[in-house]
Parts: structure tokens; C-alpha cells; sequence
């Protein structure tokens, strides 16, 4: 059986659109420089606020990778 170990980091995206646009950036920047991404869990959404008024939307992601170790 060929066993399989998992890193789980959390990363945080940022998007003047959407949280889902946030998340999805922030996953489009991680595989640039990690391999093998598996799986990606929102872990919390806020919003940064200017003059009253919505500028940005940001999500938190927990994202899982295989772990090459030697």
C-alpha cells in the first residue's frame, strides 16, 4: 500500500470583486509554488471597509498538498 502524507497551510486571498474571486486567487497563487494541491476549505470571510463602504473582500483557505518528503 503505497501511503500518502498531507501539509495543510492557510493562506488568505484578496479580490475588490468577491470572496469567491478572493479564494480563487488565493488558490491560483498557491500552485504556482506548490505541487499537487488537493483539496481547499474556506475557513472564514471578512471584508475591509473604507469610508463606509466595501474596498475589499478576503478569504481565509485551508489548503492540503502532498508532502514530498525524501
Amino acid at each position: 500500500m503505497n501511503d500518502s502524507i498531507y501539509k495543510v497551510i492557510e493562506i488568505i486571498g484578496t479580490s475588490e470583486i468577491s470572496w469567491e474571486d478572493a479564494a480563487a486567487r488565493a488558490i491560483e497563487r498557491a500552485s504556482k509554488t506548490l505541487h499537487d494541491l488537493r483539496i481547499a476549505e474556506v475557513s472564514d470571510m471578512d471584508l475591509k471597509i473604507e469610508n463606509g463602504k466595501v474596498v475589499a473582500y478576503r478569504t481565509k483557505v485551508k489548503v492540503s498538498f502532498k508532502f514530498k518528503g525524501e
